[in-house]
C-alpha cells in the first residue's frame, strides 16, 4: 500500500482540495524532500484561477519551497538525509538546440516544479538531485524560502546589466520590491519604485529604494519620473506588473538609449503600443527575463547568507498547509500582505 501525505491539489480552476495523495516515488537520480516552507507567488493564483497552466491540472502547485532531504536516490552525490536544500525548479532536456547553447530557460521541453508539475504545497516533493543546493545555517526557515524568487530577480538584473550610478525605475510592488533592493545593491541611483499601496512602498524604502511613487497620488507617473530625472528619463526600467498600460508607461519614462527589462507577464495575446521610431532614432532597448536557473540559486543563497539582500521586511504571515486556499484569496483582498508562507508542519498562523 502506498505511503500517503497531505497536499493541496488544484483540481480545476477555482477548485482546490486539501487531501491525501501518495508520497512521490523517486528514481535513482532523484531525492525526496520533506517540505518545510513554501512561499505563495502570484503565479499560484494564476494557476488556481485557470489563467495559466490550466492544461496541467490537476496539480500540486507551489515553487518557492525548501526542505530537508528524506530519501536519496542511489546516483545522488554529496547529499544525505537531513540536508537542508533549495531546489532549482527548472527541468530541462539538456540536448535541444537551446539547451546546448546554454539557454535552458528556452528549452523545448521546459518544465518547472510547482508550475507545470507537482510542487511544494504538500508534505513532500521530489526533485532531481542535481537541482539541489545546500542551504547554510545562516538562513532562517523563512529567508530560505526566498531563494527561488531572488533567483528570478538576479537573472533579470544580469540580463539588464545596469551600470554603477545609473537610474532605475521599478514598476510594481510585489517582487518589484526585491528588484529595487538588488538595483540598490548594484550601486544604482536613484532607484525609484512605483506602486499603488503605501505599506508596500514603505517596505521598498526599507529595502533600499531612494524614491517611491504612489500612482494614486500623482496625475501622471511618467511625468513624475521625468521630473525626478531632470526631464531626461531613467536609464533602466524594470516592468514587474505585466499590463499593457504599465509596459507603455515603461517605454515612455525611459531615456533615449535606455533599456527596459520585461519581467511582468502579460496575458498571452495582449499587445502594447510602442513607437518603432523610438527604437531606431532613440536607440531604446528591451530584453526579457522569465525565471532564475542554474547558478542563480548559488548566487541567491550567497546574497541572503551575507545579508546583501534582507527580505525580512517583506514577511507578512505564515499559514498551515490546510489554509492555502484561504490565504490565496486574502492576498488578493489585502494589499498590505506582501509575502505569505505555507508551512506543512505549522498548526496555527504566525504573523511577522
Amino acid at each position: 500500500m502506498a505511503e500517503m501525505m497531505k497536499a493541496q491539489v488544484v483540481k480545476a480552476p477555482y477548485q482546490m482540495e486539501y487531501t491525501e495523495v501518495p508520497i512521490p516515488e523517486i528514481n535513482d537520480d532523484e531525492v525526496l524532500i520533506k517540505v518545510k516552507v513554501c512561499g505563495i507567488c502570484g503565479s499560484d493564483w494564476s494557476i488556481y484561477t485557470g489563467k495559466y497552466a490550466a492544461d496541467k491540472l490537476p496539480m500540486i502547485t507551489g515553487h518557492e519551497f525548501w526542505g530537508e532531504i528524506a530519501r536519496v536516490g542511489k546516483n545522488a552525490r554529496n547529499l544525505k538525509v537531513g540536508d537542508r536544500v533549495a531546489v532549482d525548479i527548472c527541468l530541462t532536456c539538456g540536448i535541444c538546440y537551446f539547451c546546448r547553447r546554454g539557454d535552458g530557460l528556452l528549452c523545448e521541453t521546459f518544465t518547472q516544479l510547482g508550475i507545470h508539475t507537482d510542487g511544494g504545497f504538500a508534505e513532500y516533493v521530489k526533485a532531481p538531485w542535481k537541482n539541489c543546493y545546500k542551504l547554510p545555517d545562516e538562513l532562517d526557515d523563512y529567508t530560505a524560502a526566498f531563494v527561488e524568487p531572488l533567483t528570478a530577480v538576479i537573472h533579470a538584473a544580469q540580463r539588464m546589466d545596469a551600470k554603477i550610478g545609473s537610474s532605475v525605475a521599478v514598476i510594481g510592488c510585489g517582487l518589484g520590491i526585491l528588484h529595487g533592493a538588488l538595483a540598490k545593491a548594484r550601486a544604482c541611483a536613484p532607484v525609484i519604485v512605483i506602486g499603488d499601496d503605501e505599506a508596500r512602498l514603505a517596505t521598498a524604502k526599507k529595502l533600499g529604494a531612494d524614491i517611491t511613487i504612489n500612482i494614486n497620488e500623482v496625475n501622471d507617473v511618467v511625468a513624475e519620473v521625468k521630473r525626478i530625472t531632470g526631464g531626461v528619463g531613467v536609464d533602466y526600467v524594470i516592468e514587474a506588473v505585466g499590463t499593457t498600460q504599465t509596459y507603455e508607461q515603461a517605454f515612455k519614462m525611459l531615456r533615449r538609449g535606455g533599456k527596459i527589462e520585461a519581467f511582468g507577464i502579460a496575458a498571452q495575446g495582449e499587445t502594447a503600443a510602442l513607437e518603432p521610431y523610438e527604437f531606431v532614432l532613440g536607440e531604446k532597448k528591451v530584453s526579457g527575463s522569465c525565471a532564475g536557473i542554474g547558478n542563480n540559486w548559488g548566487e541567491a543563497i550567497t546574497l541572503l547568507k551575507y545579508g546583501i539582500i534582507d527580505p525580512r521586511p517583506m514577511f507578512s504571515m505564515a499559514v498551515p498547509l490546510a489554509e492555502l486556499e484561504t490565504a490565496l484569496k486574502e492576498i488578493r483582498e489585502k494589499k498590505n500582505l506582501v509575502k505569505v508562507f505555507v508551512c506543512p508542519e505549522l498548526k496555527e498562523r504566525v504573523y511577522f
